[in-house]
C-alpha cells in the first residue's frame, strides 16, 4: 500500500481501489517511516467495527450486557486480531460492512429513510475500498426481495442512495475499464492461490467460519439459527440469508477465508440478544459457559495478535532490499545510469521500494499484479537487475542474464542486457497477475 501510494497513487490498481493506497500516502507524509502512523488508521478501523457491532446490538435490543459480549465476540475475531494493524483493504472493510448493516437495521427500527443515503455514500467510499461490498449490496437486495422487509425497497431514497454509491464508485470502476478490468482477472488467480494457501474448498469452509474466534463463532452460530425460527427476528431474517448466500458463494467459487469478516457481528448480536431473551425468562441453564466462552475467546486472539506481531518484525524485505541495493552500486557508474531495478513478485518490488531511500536506489519496477499496470519505465533505461527466484519468465526479452548475487529466502539477482523490445511491449506481453 505505501508503495502505490507514494509512486504509482491513481484511481486505481490491478487488484485494490485506491483508499488503502491514498491512506498509507497520508500518513507517510503526515510522519515519513512511521510505523505508528501507518497503523493507525487500521487500527482506529479495527476499533471503529467493535464500536458498530455494539451499536448493531443495541438497535436489535440488547441491553447492556449483551452489547457488550456482542463488542467482545467482534474484538476477539482471528482476523481482526491478526490483521487488525496492517494497513490494508482487508482491514478496513470489515468496519465498512458494519455499518452497513447498522444502518439498515437502525432504519427498520426508525425508518428515517435519510438512513438510506448514508448507506449510499457509505457503500460508495467501501467501493473504493474494495470490492467485494458490490456484490454484498447485491446479495443484500436479493435478501430483502426474498425475505423483507421489501417495504425498504419501496422507498425512493433507497435508490437515491444507490446513485449517489455508483457516483462514487465511478472513478475506480473507470480505471477497471480502462485497464481491462484486471480485478476480473484476479478471480482465477484468487482460485489458482486456493489450494496453496488454504487447502481448497473445504479449507476456506472451515475458515470463513473458524476466522470468527470462539465467542464469536458461538453467537454467530445461535443467532443464524435463532434469526431464522423466531417470528420476532423476521425483521432481520435477510441478515442470516445473506450471511448463508455469501458463504455458499465464496466456497464454490474458492474466495478468500477472510471474506464474512465484516458479517460475523450482525449475527452475534443477533444471538446475544436470544441469550438475553432466555437470561430474561429465567429459561438458560448455560449461564456456566459465558466466563469460559470469554477466557477461550480472549486467550486465543491474543495468541492471534502476538503472531501477528511477530510476522510484521520479520526483517525479510529490508535484507532483500540492502542485498539489491549491494548489487546495484556495485554496478559501474556509467551502467548504473541506464539500469532500473525489476522484482519478479509485486511483493519483492513494494520491499525495494518501501526502503529505497533508505539504500539510495531508484523506484522498482515489475511486471507482475499492480505493478504490472504502473507505467514502465524510461526507454533511456536497456539494461534491468532483477530480483526473483528464476529470470525465466524475463529472459526472452534480453539477450544476455547473468546471475550477480544471492539474496537469499531462495532468490537471486541477475543482471539482464541487451534489451530487445522496448518496454511497453515487454509490459504488454510480459504482464501477469500470478504471484511466482
Amino acid at each position: 500500500m505505501l508503495a502505490i501510494g507514494r509512486n504509482h497513487l491513481d484511481w486505481g490498481s490491478a487488484d485494490q481501489p485506491p483508499v488503502a493506497p491514498l491512506l498509507a500516502y497520508l500518513m507517510d507524509g503526515a510522519a515519513p517511516d512511521s510505523m505508528i502512523a501507518l497503523r493507525l488508521p487500521a487500527a482506529l478501523a479495527t476499533a471503529g467495527a467493535v464500536v458498530v457491532a455494539g451499536l448493531i446490538a443495541r438497535e436489535l435490543g440488547c441491553d447492556r450486557r449483551a452489547q457488550g459480549f456482542t463488542a467482545l465476540a467482534q474484538a476477539t475475531t482471528l482476523w481482526s486480531t491478526l490483521t487488525g494493524h496492517w494497513l490494508t483493504p482487508y482491514t478496513l472493510e470489515p468496519v465498512q460492512w458494519l455499518l452497513l448493516v447498522w444502518l439498515l437495521v437502525r432504519w427498520i427500527r426508525v425508518r428515517q429513510d435519510r438512513l438510506l443515503l448514508a448507506f449510499g455514500a457509505v457503500t460508495g467510499i467501501a467501493a473504493l475500498t474494495k470490492f467485494q461490498v458490490l456484490l454484498l449490496c447485491v446479495v443484500l437486495l436479493i435478501a430483502v426481495t426474498a425475505v423483507g422487509p421489501r417495504t425498504l425497497l419501496c422507498r425512493p431514497l433507497l435508490w437515491v442512495g444507490a446513485g449517489i454509491a455508483a457516483l462514487l464508485a465511478a472513478p475506480t470502476l473507470i480505471w477497471q475499464y480502462a485497464n481491462g478490468w484486471p480485478q476480473l482477472h484476479m478471480a482465477s488467480v484468487v482460485v489458482g492461490e486456493a489450494e496453496a494457501l488454504y487447502g481448497g474448498r473445504p479449507g476456506i469452509a472451515v475458515q470463513l467460519i473458524a476466522y470468527a474466534g470462539v465467542a464469536a463463532m458461538v453467537l454467530m452460530l445461535y443467532g443464524l439459527w435463532r434469526v431464522f425460527r423466531d417470528p420476532d427476528l423476521r425483521d432481520y431474517r435477510f441478515l442470516g440469508v445473506t450471511f448463508v448466500a455469501l458463504y455458499v458463494f465464496f466456497v464454490a467459487t474458492a474466495g478468500r477465508p477472510y471474506y464474512l469478516a465484516g458479517l460475523y457481528a450482525p449475527l452475534a448480536a443477533v444471538g446475544a440478544l436470544a441469550l438475553q431473551r432466555r437470561r430474561e425468562n429465567g429459561t438458560s441453564r448455560v449461564r456456566w459457559l459465558f466466563w469460559p466462552t470469554v477466557a477461550a475467546s480472549v486467550a486465543l486472539a491474543v495468541g492471534m495478535l502476538v503472531l501477528s506481531v511477530l510476522l510484521v518484525r520479520d526483517d525479510v524485505g529490508q535484507r532483500i532490499a540492502a542485498r539489491t541495493a549491494d548489487a546495484y552500486h556495485a554496478l559501474p557508474d556509467a551502467q548504473r545510469q541506464r539500469t532500473v531495478v525489476m522484482g519478479q513478485s509485486y511483493i519483492v518490488a513494494a520491499y525495494i521500494d518501501g526502503y529505497s531511500d533508505e539504500y539510495s536506489m531508484p523506484k522498482a519496477f515489475s511486471v507482475n499484479r499492480s505493478y504490472g499496470y504502473f507505467p514502465p519505465p524510461a526507454d533511456d533505461t536497456d539494461t534491468a537487475l532483477y530480483v526473483g527466484g528464476d529470470a525465466d519468465d524475463i529472459r526472452p526479452y534480453f539477450a544476455d542474464v547473468r546471475r550477480v548475487g544471492d539474496i537469499g529466502e531462495d532468490m537471486d539477482v541477475y543482471l539482464l542486457t541487451g534489451r530487445q523490445q522496448s518496454w511497453d511491449q515487454i509490459w504488454s506481453q510480459a504482464r501477469s497477475l500470478t504471484v511466482s
